[in-house]
């Protein structure tokens, strides 16, 4: 019962997702940004720590709801977390309605034909089967696109429906994420492909099966509606990909149908040294703002 009622929140209400899943390579990045200097703790355990006491201040502000926030995405170590003395994931949907995701991905390959396809996954199985009795409904998993490299692109898409089916099996919802960099040289031509390399790739799809995509905000408007309108296609979500929240705001309100999964986006601004009242006020500013770009109708 929970899963549908999780799957009815993601396909068709009105919000957007939070990606609350940096990891490793982009860990120390994030807290930079919230105030914490690398000086500040030693070891990877003492940093995921502090990550997380950032993510739960998040998770358990006034305004982080499912009135506005549909799902976060969870990077693992939160997944296996707590937060006022239950599991993350239960605490998300039980306690705030939002629908808990986490990211399987464990990082990416070295560059070839122009793109990182992510690396392998051996434990992959084991971690899903785990997922499903925390309660996670889905998963993210990220390659990265830098040029228009058709045969690239073609691997990377490949690559990201094969995992999909993989995590389809154990009864997840998959977000395929092949993130096109903001900084490519032809990022018109790059989404081209891309969206032709995915569309033929749904069309491939057994009846009745879903995924969902989360996508560069295009430079072309409205670029991707084939693909938010297609039978294969329960959501399609934007990342952030490094534009400041205004700009990343400002494109996603040009594509209709799209709804944001920001991560840097939706937590500039925010730092430790805030009182509980700043930092509630300005997170709250944040998801109005995400919120509002979400929405808009065609």
């Amino acid at each position: 019962m929970a899963n549908d009622k999780m799957r009815v929140q993601i396909s068709g209400k009105d919000g957007f997702i939070a990606a609350l899943d940096q990891s490793g390579g982009s860990t120390p990045g994030a807290l930079r940004l919230y105030g914490i200097a690398d000086s500040a703790y030693s070891g990877d355990t003492e940093m995921f720590k502090l990550m997380h006491e950032m993510r739960v201040r998040i998770m358990t502000a006034p305004t982080f709801t499912g009135a506005r926030v549909l799902a976060a995405i969870l990077f693992e170590a939160t997944m296996d977390g707590q937060a006022h003395g239950k599991s993350v994931p239960a605490f998300l949907w039980e306690e705030r309605g939002v629908v808990p995701f986490l990211k399987v991905d464990k990082g990416l390959e070295a560059e070839k034909d122009g793109v990182s396809l992510m690396k392998p996954m051996p434990g992959l199985d084991p971690l899903l089967a785990r997922a499903v009795k925390l309660g996670i409904f889905g998963t993210k998993m990220r390659s990265v696109i830098n040029l228009s490299s058709k045969a690239g692109i073609a691997a990377i898409v490949a690559q990201q429906f094969e995992v999909g089916a993989q995590i389809a099996g154990h009864g997840l919802m998959p977000i395929l994420e092949p993130e096109i960099s903001i900084k490519s040289p032809d990022k018109s031509g790059a989404e081209a492909l891309l969206r032709g390399e995915l569309l033929a790739k749904l069309d491939g799809l057994p009846k009745d099966t879903q995924v969902m995509l989360k996508l560069t905000l295009p430079e072309v408007p409205d670029f991707y509606a084939p693909l938010i309108k297609h039978p294969g296609v329960a959501r399609v979500v934007a990342l952030s990909g490094g534009y400041t929240r205004t700009d990343a705001c400002r494109r996603l309100a040009a594509n209709h149908g799209m709804i944001a999964s920001f991560s840097r986006a939706l937590t500039e601004g925010l730092t430790r040294s805030m009182t509980d009242a700043q930092f509630d006020a300005a997170l709250a500013e944040s998801i109005d703002e995400i919120f509002r770009a979400s929405t808009v109708k065609g």
